[in-house]
């Protein structure tokens, strides 16, 4: 076994050694062709560099399965496809696609959303914080508690979502029939609720964890005001409420503490998107 494991991390070892020499290899045959590339690129394409760690990260992904250290053509063959990779990128956007096609619209905004969370790096919370999360927030962790919540839904795609879902739950509050202002003003919903109490866990996977806190603080009978999720509107109706404890801290502490992190990243997205906004020269035209 202690062969087989040296055999191993001498493979390891000799692979990550390969990826270094691959990288100042490259770097050196840059150099020799005259370039001048910054240090941390080992491209440039139309004045857009190709970065140093993009290229090893490709390398490395290449090169995990493969038992001998890269060769030369392997190196150009990996850096030629970034090449291209880019090229197909900046043909991109010289096309417009981030502002017509649907689809990279909505894959774009969430790499930007990834970016901004994962940049936010939250902190551990402290015990006290974690008991004082876990207090205030006592129902979302609740166990055996059911809700009842009936849910209109405007998508994304729709040009006057919000102002649609604005609509709706105007409409509601006035007392129509939550059929007919459905069929008015909503779109299908794709993954509408069971028109009956809930434990919270299983409506958390009909509604999302932030319509789940909007309905949570909701009184029986009310209406919500429009919430935004990354597929579009919810308007929410709390029919009934059936309450329940939730367990200690001790036993869900994992779970409390990768909630009150996962809400930390959504501060960040949000104190990001403010600040964008800030900056941004946003026209809103009157609601038609």
């Amino acid at each position: 076994m202690r062969r087989v494991d040296r055999g191993t991390l001498l493979l390891s070892l000799g692979a990550g050694l390969g990826l270094v020499l691959a990288a100042v290899g490259l770097l050196a045959s840059g150099g020799a062709a005259g370039t001048d590339l910054p240090g941390d690129a080992v491209a440039r394409v139309n004045g857009v560099a190709i970065r140093l760690d993009d290229y090893r990260r490709a390398m490395a992904s290449v090169a995990q399965d493969r038992r001998e250290p890269p060769d030369a053509a392997l190196r150009r063959h990996v850096l030629d496809r970034l090449i291209d990779e880019e090229l197909l990128v900046q043909r991109g956007l010289e096309l417009g696609l981030a502002r017509v096609d649907p689809r990279v619209r909505r894959e774009l905004a969430a790499a930007v959303t990834a970016s901004a969370v994962a940049g936010a790096a939250p902190r551990d919370p402290t015990p006290a914080e974690l008991a004082a999360f876990h207090a205030a927030d006592g129902a979302f962790f609740a166990r055996g508690g059911r809700l009842h919540v009936r849910q209109l839904y405007v998508s994304a795609d729709t040009p006057d979502g919000a102002a649609r879902a604005a609509r709706s739950a105007e409409r509601l509050r006035a007392g129509e029939p939550l059929a007919a202002v459905r069929d008015a003003l909503a779109d299908p919903d794709p993954a509408p609720p069971p028109d009956v109490p809930l434990p919270i866990a299983k409506l958390a996977d009909y509604l999302g964890p932030t319509a789940l806190r909007t309905a949570l603080a909701l009184p029986p009978g009310t209406v919500s005001e429009p919430v935004r999720s990354a597929s579009g509107w919810h308007v929410l109706i709390v029919v009934a409420r059936h309450e329940a404890e939730p367990p200690p801290l001790a036993d869900i502490e994992t779970q409390v503490r990768e909630e009150w992190q996962r809400r930390a990243g959504e501060r960040a997205l949000r104190a990001q998107l403010d600040e964008l906004r800030a900056r941004a020269d946003v026209e809103v035209a009157a609601a038609p």
